[in-house]
């Protein structure tokens, strides 16, 4: 039976990149930086970019390994990431008209990027390399090479410079739940701004909320904070100390955001959105995404390492699995394995048996929504369908 369930194998076939270009549904675009012409997000674990009123995105990676948190240099002619190519998350650049990515840190722990130096001369990353409590701290290296130089504090995740480069924007600590929402407990995280020339501290003014994401523009510190409800833009003034909405959010948090040259734009529910800084006005990114996409191209895939939700027929003669989103029963002794969904781009989750052994029931997203369906354990007949109701 373990050699069965090993060498069962669902062929999926998902068609996302077709749809993506064919409806409005969001594309799961993450981590957008601005430059001044072009705008660069991650998606599906490539980097991208497209023009800052959108249009069609061109990729700008394709490596086996995953890139993550994009950052434009300064001039916008260079972008920083992080790339995880090697077994191990370094940062890199690479020049935004295209090209091979450069590596710029090789310590064997994870170096993240976090942005620049305002002279555009080195990548600013967090690292726990010189940490003694696995806390981050900041350095920066130079794009010539040689080693980084430790930012003067004792810990930091996020930062942004000032114009300047004399002070810093920072979140000292690191995110605790990043998918916790209206966390209130002891890791909430501030937006501190620091002098660098003696690591004195100003902090901005909150009630233990969520702040994060800091951006230095001009006398302003955009940052992101749950401090009224969904997670929104707020806006610091260095001068009056006072802080105000930027961008007045009832829907889905948002999640990221980036500035430069005027404009703020942000990621919201896989979407790209932009914030006139001048006008205060926003407006959502079209962006059409077409590519050769090896995670949703249609393959054979072996799912004996990822069954969950087991359990036997009454009678014991066959075990019910879920496995990437499909519904499996094997024999315990002899026969085949029996793929009793065989829905490709459906997600079918907790399968259960009926007391007599003749129905499996299990939840479907087929619709859009999550419902009942019950299905003969033979796998013949029409499948019955049940709704849950409407959306609370």
């Amino acid at each position: 039976m373990h050699r069965l369930l090993l060498s069962f194998a669902l062929l999926l076939c998902l068609g996302l990149p077709l749809r993506a270009r064919q409806t409005d549904s969001p594309l799961i675009m993450r981590s957008p930086s601005v430059s001044r012409d072009l705008i660069a997000f991650v998606f599906a674990g490539d980097l991208w970019v497209v023009g800052r009123e959108g249009g069609d995105a061109r990729r700008l990676t394709t490596g086996t390994g995953t890139e993550t948190s994009p950052t434009f240099s300064p001039d916008g002619r260079l972008i920083a990431f992080t790339g995880e190519y090697d077994g191990n998350a370094d940062v890199y650049v690479v020049e935004a008209a295209g090209g091979v990515p450069c590596r710029l840190t090789y310590h064997p722990g994870v170096d993240l990027v976090a942005g620049w130096t305002p002279d555009g001369g080195a990548v600013l990353f967090r690292s726990t390399r010189d940490s003694s409590t696995f806390a981050p701290r900041l350095f920066t290296m130079p794009l010539a090479g040689g080693n980084p130089s430790e930012v003067p504090l004792p810990q930091a995740s996020e930062a942004s410079y000032s114009p300047d480069g004399r002070r810093l924007a920072y979140v000292p600590f690191l995110r605790p739940f990043g998918q916790w929402k209206k966390y209130r407990g002891g890791r909430t995280t501030p937006v501190w701004v620091a002098d660098l020339s003696d690591s004195s501290v100003e902090m901005l003014p909150r009630q233990n909320s969520n702040d994060f994401n800091p951006m230095w523009i001009g006398e302003r510190i955009y940052f992101l904070s749950d401090r009224d409800g969904a997670v929104t833009i707020y806006s610091y003034d260095t001068r009056t100390r006072r802080v105000a909405q930027a961008v007045k959010n009832t829907g889905l948090d948002i999640k990221s955001a980036s500035a430069g040259d005027g404009r703020i734009v942000y990621e919201q529910f896989g979407s790209l959105h932009s914030l006139d800084l001048g006008s205060g006005q926003t407006k959502k990114i079209p962006v059409r995404v077409a590519g050769d996409l090896p995670s949703v191209r249609p393959r054979f895939a072996r799912v004996g390492q990822n069954l969950s939700n087991a359990s036997l027929s009454p009678t014991g003669a066959r075990a019910l699995f879920e496995a990437r989103g499909e519904i499996i029963t094997v024999p315990a002794e002899k026969g085949d394995a029996r793929n009793l969904t065989n829905t490709p781009g459906v997600a079918e989750r907790d399968p259960a048996w009926s007391p007599d052994g003749k129905w499996v029931a299990y939840f479907s997203d087929e619709s859009g929504e999550y419902a009942l369906h019950l299905r003969q354990q033979t796998g013949m007949g029409e499948v019955r369908k049940v709704s849950l109701g409407g959306s609370p």
